[in-house]
């Protein structure tokens, strides 16, 4: 991946804003960001529990994988975070499917962009079924895959893992990523049972076979099963393809974040402990964010955040011209969302004016 002087690199300090230069400004699947939506936004209380919590989490050093061949950092105060959803059938995660030789995809991406006071953020969902470059990588057992053209972007982590992840979204937006984190279905599923549960209203009918999803219109708590039927339900909604799901999965993170920060859990010190204790067990991070006091930090500079002032967008995409399983990103129009997070701007509203994402009725379903 060659160097991007629009990108970003040098370290990033976990929770501590980075300094503005002169004159100048720039810039949380579904199942990752509700992973650290609730560690963070209960990180003030975990101190308490440090050792206990700290020797939960799991880490991975995406540094010292990619090393100096990535976008350059521009030290402005802004954050960007890629968020993702792994969809390894493996293990407790094996009801949803046979595991393809223990491989996972990201069924779920996100750039989380934190601006530069940490009052605001943009999330920027990736389809899976992108087709991009996707770089050189390191594969788990060591050996060089060579990347290639016109892949689909979920395949970048079957490859090489959460450092092939970073490269490829690194490589496409020239944006140097601050973080990284990471969750799976069964952690999905065992947060929002902790929670009570997640209220949504919905506008009609669910049913779909693929998801194990059925859900009658009107008002209701999901549990984790079908909290996570509903972040993957696409068959049944929309064009029935990935854009669709990921609408779902956009309202369903707002509502999470609603409910979280109205049901005390800073008044409930042994409900937060369980909350923090599955949180932490339930996520991967990259290095610099894996111990308590990191997560801590962070969750301390993100106290002015909620769904009121976070935007969500889907990349611009159009259908591919050959392949309309697949979609392909509009140059012109992902360029404007790139620049506008490296300059820490709003999205212009001509970025994704014709974009097939954010279309469609399946965004009303879920309020």
């Amino acid at each position: 991946m060659s160097q991007d002087n629009r990108g970003r690199g040098g370290e990033a300090v976990a929770g501590r804003p980075r300094r503005r230069p002169a004159g100048r400004r720039r810039a949380l699947a579904i199942a990752a960001w509700t992973a650290a939506g609730v560690v963070l936004l209960g990180g003030g209380g975990l101190g308490y529990f440090y050792f206990k919590l700290n020797g939960n989490l799991k880490t991975v050093d995406i540094d010292a994988a990619l090393g100096t061949d990535r976008p350059q950092n521009v030290d402005n105060g802004s954050m960007d975070i890629l968020v993702l959803g792994s969809d390894s059938r493996g293990g407790a995660n094996g009801e949803y499917g046979q595991d393809d030789g223990g491989s996972a995809r990201s069924d779920t991406a996100m750039i989380v962009h934190l601006n530069e006071g940490h009052t605001r953020a943009d999330v920027i969902s990736i389809p899976r079924d992108t087709l991009v470059t996707r770089p050189a990588c390191r594969t788990p057992d060591g050996k060089s895959d060579p990347g290639g053209r016109r892949v689909m972007f979920n395949e970048s982590y079957t490859v090489g893992g959460a450092a092939c992840a970073v490269a490829t979204v690194e490589q496409m937006s020239g944006i140097r990523m601050d973080h990284y984190l990471e969750v799976d279905f069964t952690g999905f599923k065992k947060i929002i049972d902790n929670l009570g549960g997640v209220e949504v209203t919905t506008t009609k009918p669910i049913k779909d076979d693929f998801s194990h999803l059925d859900l009658p219109a009107g008002p209701h708590t999901l549990d984790g099963e079908q909290a996570l039927g509903l972040v993957r339900t696409r068959k049944s909604v929309g064009d029935g393809g990935d854009l669709g799901r990921i609408q779902l999965q956009q309202a369903f993170i707002k509502a999470l974040l609603h409910q979280v920060k109205g049901i005390g859990v800073f008044d409930n010190p042994k409900r937060m402990l369980d909350l923090a204790d599955t949180a932490t067990k339930a996520i991967t991070t990259d290095k610099p964010l894996g111990d308590v006091k990191s997560l801590m930090a962070f969750a301390q500079s993100l106290q002015g955040v909620g769904p009121e002032n976070m935007r969500m967008i889907t990349l611009p995409v159009t259908a591919d011209a050959r392949d309309p399983n697949r979609v392909v990103a509009l140059t012109q129009e992902s360029q404007m969302v790139w620049d506008a997070l490296l300059a820490d701007r709003d999205v212009p509203a001509e970025a994704t004016a014709g974009s097939a994402g954010d279309k469609g009725a399946a965004g009303g379903i879920v309020r």
